[in-house]
């Protein structure tokens, strides 16, 4: 078993999977601080079901889960970026975004979470505490962004955007699904216990990423397409 100690703790067996919750007391505080403004904002139960989803994601056994495997730890980003990021920027929706704003901010956060897949920095990004929240920061504020700016665009930019930011969740899970080796030192020694080698929970991870995350970006693209339809087929 890998000796690596990362915020959410040792990578956990299957037994003791379910006794693995993080109580983080400052964490805690931070997700209580989170929902009190939640029940103040004018979108209450939008901010509350973004919080709900980040106490999923760092609270829950997910947490440790995600320091055993590559592919929990998947799930861990898709969360936070795909899931908890859009339903906070619903909750404070922003202006129209200046010109090529949009494009600059799905740029962004793709940089970001592509930057946060390198493995040198996710290798050491649970290894070090400090390191593993500037990933889990970053990862939530630019989504945050993103998304707060694709709401309030017009619904030709927000379409292309939400469409970029499919194709790279899309294309970061291809190559992690196809890629020869396991690229993650840090999950060499710890997938064995859960049944899977390091590569073939790389390229679990990968499908994860590559089929049911970008379900979210499909289903708000959709949707923005949808009402586009709708005004343009619209009787003058």
């Amino acid at each position: 078993m890998n000796s690596i100690a990362s915020y959410c703790g040792t990578p956990p067996l299957p037994t003791d999977l379910f006794l693995r919750w993080n109580l983080d007391p400052i964490l805690l505080i931070a997700l209580a601080i989170g929902a009190a403004v939640a029940l103040r904002s004018a979108r209450p139960r939008l901010m509350l079901g973004g919080v709900v989803v980040l106490a999923l994601a760092f609270v829950s056994p997910l947490c440790a889960l995600s320091v055993a495997l590559f592919s929990a730890r998947a799930v861990h980003h898709i969360l936070i970026v795909a899931i908890a990021a859009p339903l906070l920027a619903l909750a404070f929706p922003g202006r129209p975004p200046r010109f090529l704003g949009a494009a600059l901010l799905t740029a962004t956060a793709t940089v970001t979470l592509w930057l946060w897949h390198v493995p040198s920095l996710y290798d050491r990004a649970l290894a070090h505490t400090v390191i593993y929240w500037l990933m889990q920061v970053s990862l939530l504020a630019t989504a945050v962004w993103f998304w707060r700016e694709l709401f309030a665009a017009p619904p030709v930019p927000a379409t292309l955007s939400a469409i970029a930011a499919m194709a790279q969740m899309g294309m970061l899970g291809a190559l992690l699904t196809f890629a020869p080796d396991p690229l993650y030192v840090v999950h060499v020694a710890t997938t064995l216990p859960w049944g899977l080698s390091p590569l073939a929970d790389q390229q679990l991870a990968g499908l994860i990423m590559w089929v049911p995350g970008i379900l979210p970006y499909a289903v708000i693209t959709a949707v923005i397409g949808r009402r586009l339809w709708m005004r343009t087929a619209a009787p003058a």
